[in-house]
Parts: C-alpha cells; structure tokens; sequence
C-alpha cells in the first residue's frame, strides 16, 4: 500500500488502464461485471471492498432478524393498517381508526406495504429497515467517492455501517432509518443540481425532505439551512438563476411535506382518527408543537403541544453527545471529523467557488454541526437514538477527512500539516479508549477493542511521524490502515453487541452495554429509566390471520405473563395505579393497562367471547397498552389518551356515542399519575357500567376488582 490519497480521475484513468472496460454494446454480462468490478478506472480493490463492506452492513443489521421484537406502537399502527386502508392512509393505531400514531405515516407505508405483500412478522417488518439501512451505506458511498475518490469512499461507508446507533436503530421498526435514507436522497440530489447548476436535481432534492417530513416532521428540516447554504455559494449558475432555482425549489418543498398534512385536516374530523399527539385534532399542532417547538424548547414551549422534558439521553448541553449515555452511541468519530472539516475547509480555501470539493466539505460539515447542536441543545423528549441522523455527516468527515489530511501530511509542509493528522488519530484513539474504559468489566470484546484501540491508535501515530520524514510510503500506508482499525475497533464492538443482542429493541434502542441513566443494550428491550415497552405474550402468536412470527413477543425483562405495555411515562416515572402490576428488573411496571391493572390472556380471551359485534374490543388509557393487545388478539384497540395518556381523544359524549351505537362495550378504567383515564369518564363509567371482576374470566379462586366494565346501549341515558 502505496498511498491513500486519491489521483484525479485522469491520473486514475491512466493508471489502471491495463483494465479492459466493457464492450461498447455494453451487453448484459458487461453489465453484470462492471456491477462487481465497478468502472474500469476504478482500483481493482474498490468494488469488492464496497461488497465487503454492505454484507457487512447487512450481516450487522438483519442478524437474528427473529430477535427483533422492534417497537410495539409502530408494529401495532403497521398490522392495523394491513387490515384496513383507511389505517393505513391515517397512520391510525388501530384498524377501526380512533386515534393515530404521533408521527406522520410515511414509514408506516414503507413496512405496511412490506406486510401485506409479505404478510405480518417479524422479518416482514425488519426487510425494508435493513433495505435502506443498507442502501443509505451505499449512497454515501457514492457520494463520498464522486469527489474524493474510493478509499474515502470506502472509509465512510465503513464508519456508517459501525456506527453503533445506525445499527441498533436500523435493528428496530422505528421511523430513523427511512429519514436517514430519504435526506441522503436529498443531499445527492443537491450535490448534482450544485455541480451542473440544474433545476430538476434541487427539485428532487427538495420532493425527497419532503418525503422525509412525512416520515418524522421537523427532524427532516434540520439539514435545510445547510442545503440552502451549500446551493446559494457554490452551485455552478448565476445569482439570479440559483435564487430562481432555490425559489422553485422551495415550492417542490412545500408541496410535497404539506400535501398529507393538508388533506388531513381538511377531512372532517368526526370521520377520521384523532391525531395522536396534538392539542386540538390538527397535523399542523402535532408540527409545530409535540413534533416541533416541543422537542427543543421542552416544557417551556408555548406554541402547540410541548414535549415532556424528557430525555433519555442526559442533560441538554454541549457535551451531551460524549456523556455516558450519548458517548458509545455515537461520539467515537466527532473529534476526527471535527479536526477534519477544519482541516478541509482550510486546505479547500483558495479553490474557485463552484468547488464540488469544497461543497463537499460544506454538507458534509454543515450536515454533522447544526444536527450536532440540535441534538446536543434540545430540552424536549430526547431519545439516544435520534442522532443516527447525524451519522451521514460524520462518516462522510472521516473518510473525506482523512484522505485530505493525509496527502496534506505526505505533500504538504511540515510545519503546517506534519501534525495535524497523527494529532487527529492520537485524540480520537484516545477517547476511544476512554468510552471503552466506561464499560470495562463489561465483557471480552469491549476489553479487546480498547487494546486494540490504544495499540493500533500508537502504532498509527508513531508509524506517521516515523515514516514522514523519510517518505518511506509503505510505513506511511501502515499507519494510515492501522489508524482505521484504531478508530473503528470500539464502534464495532457496540455494533457487534447490538446485532448479537436479543433485548436492544424496542421503544429506546441503543448498542453496547448499559451505562448511565439506565441505558444501553441491557434488558426490557433496551428502554432505559423507565421507558414504557408493550409486548405481547399470548402464547407468541401473531395476530390472527397474519403470517410470519410475532412483533409482540415479549424482550428480555419483560413480565411473561402479561399482554401490556409498561404503565411507566416517556419521562420515565414509574406508573402506580389500582392494579397490581409486578415490578421488572429494569423499573417499570409489566402489564399495567395505563394503571397498573393486569391485561392477561385469559382477559383478552374473555373480551373476544363477549365482544358482541362491537367494532373495538376494549378502551385503555394509552398507545402502549392498546397496541400490545392490538398485537396479541388481532383486534381494534382504543387508546383514549394517546402516548402520554393526554390526548384529549376521548371525551364523554364521544364514548356514550360509542356505546350507544354498538361500536365499544368494555372499557378500563385506571387511576395513574397522568397516564391514566379521564376523571370525567372514569366517573360516568363507574357510576352507569358494570364492573367485571376477574373470577368472570380467571381460573383463580380469588376475586379482585380489575377496573374492567363493562358497557351496554342501555347505559347510556
């Protein structure tokens, strides 16, 4: 190994020329080879390496595919939209549509179609996430190599595919993984529109963060200024026509982020779902406000419906992406590519302002430092998770950084750059080893990755500062690989222990080892201080009439017995309620139904008996409970108060409706700390209902209250 910096696409093409290309009718086995040998100028070791590189991506996130149990509330919203269209175009919890999920349904869509081609299950609802995942390594691939060569190329890919969250994320059904995608799409689209100054690419740029606005709202808007910025710099066009393009754009933008928002909340709302999430039953609440302002400012936003202030990823500050949570997740490659993006821009300085390079460096840079204060910043409900959006940005630093930084430190003088790459690769070896210190104890492969780590990070450094002076470019090659495996050795242990981990899904996924706040790959799937987890334990069936395993079986520290979902709050507050729910390893209470009441088999067994034409077979308090016995009985689920139990989606006149006209006849009621049912209808239901007590449908001797009655037409005055 000779070098790692890339030759100019001339300098490549008469280097390998000795490659014969295709034949000019460019036939299907021409075809079929240039797919595993990539273009003739290509290095011969470039698109094996690239195969390599995406089987490990796809080894990494579809290991074990049974084990993933993935997020009930999205495994719920996804079988109900298989059963029925109206769900599935809603994004609706339930088959019968009462209430949505609180996002909007375009994920949903990309795993509901998968289900109703494939049929229900766990690998049905995995295939599409590991598809993209996938396909999001590869993009990035390519967008790295087109201006900085292969082995830049390669490196990013490679850091994407080992970033521990991507992984861990990816191994889930929550939406992540189809944004990433979706504003990758994006950013490729402007990267072509900046070096041809063309409208259509920056359209489609903008039609595919639309796409990605309909999979998690605001989230998809973080990289937009940046975008703007990069086209209005360094786009190949005039001023004038790069506004005009940016004004076009812009429309392209609008429409395609506002088109479901739109159609929803001018369909009238007495015939369609409630929106999960908002204050008044509007898309545009749950936009600005639960999904918006509500995720940065916390509780002290005052436009639409606030988050919690929960986060389960520490105190919002500037250091919260390397604090003991956030750190394993993420945080191994930000010194790097910090020192890189600065050492890129400077080395990019005097390039013409149409440079692809230098635009290169600015997306790439802009991408990870606005996703990087934004996440670090917000005071709203914060997962671990959320920054596998931030992944692109830094893999794409550290491949493109690294290979700049290296020919700068190979040709460049010595007194300006002899430094800056060992400098690089010693701080960011070393707070390897520091993340890996944080676990030791914790098993073999975290203790090898922190040897490797240190050993392989010295070795880097000392084999560039031995082999610069001298020019001895084989040592120089040395260092560079060993300065990868340096780097790369700690997230690959995470992402090895996510993809080997039957218990890292689920409402909260993270990789690695448990560490502060309760979070981690460790039991009750992975959800940390007190996260709410429905799982379903009906003996580990699917839904009836669907094929394929179970999404509702239950992770490890889960209670067996139970078909719900923890009563425990997104902020984490443990449930107490009139119920007798058990008490998990991981804090949070097993089976309680918004209350702490037990939803058992036998329960479910009972409803079904007596359902009686009705349209729902029971009314719970919350998103979580309702969707872990969506999961188990196959049946129409309401969740009266929505995620956090406060959704204002069940009032008392809409309930007698229901009950009157035939659609619902058994209710909970629950008493819990924010989470539980309406004082209003808890009332009315105590007062006109029939209470049913467990020995109606349990084989135990004991009778207990269980909060369960039941309604009829003739209760309601």
């Amino acid at each position: 190994m000779t070098t790692l910096a890339p030759p100019t696409r001339d300098e490549g093409v008469r280097q390998h020329s000795h490659r014969a290309g295709p034949p000019a009718d460019g036939g299907i086995k021409a075809r079929t080879r240039r797919l595993f040998t990539g273009p003739p100028d290509d290095p011969r070791w470039a698109r094996p390496t690239l195969w390599a590189v995406l089987v490990l991506a796809v080894g990494l996130y579809a290991w074990n595919v049974s084990s993933i149990t993935g997020n009930t509330f999205y495994n719920a919203a996804v079988y109900s939209g298989t059963k029925s269209w109206k769900a599935f175009f809603f994004g609706a919890l339930d088959s019968g549509s009462f209430i949505t999920v609180d996002k909007p349904p375009f994920a949903l869509w990309v795993m509901g179609i998968s289900a109703r081609v494939f049929g229900f299950g766990t690998w049905q609802l995995a295939l599409p996430m590991v598809a993209l995942g996938t396909g999001s390594v590869a993009l990035l691939y390519r967008m790295v190599k087109r201006d900085f060569g292969a082995v830049a190329g390669t490196i990013a890919a490679l850091a994407l595919a080992l970033t521990p969250i991507t992984v861990a994320i990816t191994r889930d059904t929550n939406p992540d993984p189809v944004l990433v995608f979706l504003m990758l799409l994006g950013a490729a689209g402007l990267m072509k529109a900046v070096r041809g100054g063309r409208l259509m690419p920056l359209v489609w740029s903008a039609v595919a963060i639309g796409f990605a606005f309909n999979t998690k709202m605001m989230q998809a808007y973080v990289v937009l200024p940046v975008f703007f910025l990069v086209y209005l710099w360094a786009a190949n066009a005039s001023l004038g026509r790069r506004i005009r393009n940016l004004a076009v754009a812009t429309v392209a933008l609008v429409v395609s982020s506002a088109w479901w928002m739109v159609v929803v909340d001018l369909w009238p709302a007495s015939s369609r779902p409630y929106i999960g999430g908002s204050t008044d039953n509007t898309v545009w609440d749950l936009v600005i406000g639960y999904n918006g302002f509500g995720r940065i400012f916390g509780a002290s936003s005052s436009t639409g419906s606030a988050g919690n202030g929960a986060s389960f990823g520490g105190t919002a500050s500037v250091y919260r992406m390397f604090n003991d949570i956030m750190g394993g997740q993420i945080s191994w490659l930000i010194p790097f590519a910090a020192i890189a993006l600065v050492g890129g821009l400077v080395l990019r300085g005097r390039a013409p302002r149409t440079d692809a390079k230098r635009a290169a460096l600015m997306l790439w840079g802009g991408w990870f430092v606005v996703h990087y204060l934004t996440f670090a910043l917000a005071e709203g409900t914060f997962h671990p998770y959320y920054v596998t959006a931030m992944a692109p940005g830094i893999a794409a630093l550290a491949g493109i950084g690294g290979v700049m930084l290296y020919r700068a430190f190979r040709e460049g003088s010595a007194a300006k750059w002899g430094w800056v790459l060992p400098l690089a690769v010693a701080v960011s070896a070393v707070w390897a080893v520091v993340l890996l210190q944080r676990v030791s104890g914790s098993g073999t492969l975290y203790t090898v990755a922190e040897i490797v780590a240190g050993v392989a990070g010295a070795v880097s450094v000392l084999g560039l500062l031995a082999g610069r002076f001298p020019k001895r470019q084989r040592l120089l090659g040395f260092a560079a690989l060993a300065a990868v495996v340096a780097l790369l050795a700690g997230p690959a242990a995470y992402s090895v222990s996510a993809a080997t981990s039957a218990s890292n899904n689920g409402t909260n996924p993270t990789a690695g080892p448990s560490t502060g706040g309760g979070m981690g790959g460790g039991g009750g799937g992975g959800m940390g201080g007190g996260a709410p987890s429905g799982t379903g334990s009906r003996s580990g069936s699917a839904p009836t009439g669907t094929g394929g395993q179970s999404m509702g079986e239950p992770p490890a520290g889960a209670n067996g017995s139970s078909s719900s979902g923890s009563s425990s709050t997104e902020s984490g507050t443990e449930a107490s309620g009139a119920g007798s729910g058990t008490q998990s390893s991981g804090g949070q209470t097993g089976g309680g139904a918004g209350g702490g009441t037990q939803v058992s088999s036998e329960m479910i067994t009972y409803l079904e008996k007596n359902q009686d034409g009705a349209t729902w077979l029971l009314a719970v308090a919350t998103d979580q409970t309702a969707a872990s016995i969506i999961l188990e009985s196959g049946q129409p689920v309401i969740s009266m108060g929505g995620w956090s139990g406060t959704d204002n989606a069940m009032t008392l006149a809409k309930l007698k409706s229901l009950v009157k006209s035939g659609q619902l006849h058994y209710i909970i009621v629950s008493s819990d700390g924010g989470q539980g049912t309406d004082s209003e209808i808890a009332t009315w239901v105590e007062a006109n209902g029939t209470a049913v007590n467990s020995s109606a449908y349990s084989s135990s001797s004991t009778s207990s209250s269980t909060g369960l009655y039941r309604l009829d037409a003739s209760d309601v005055s």
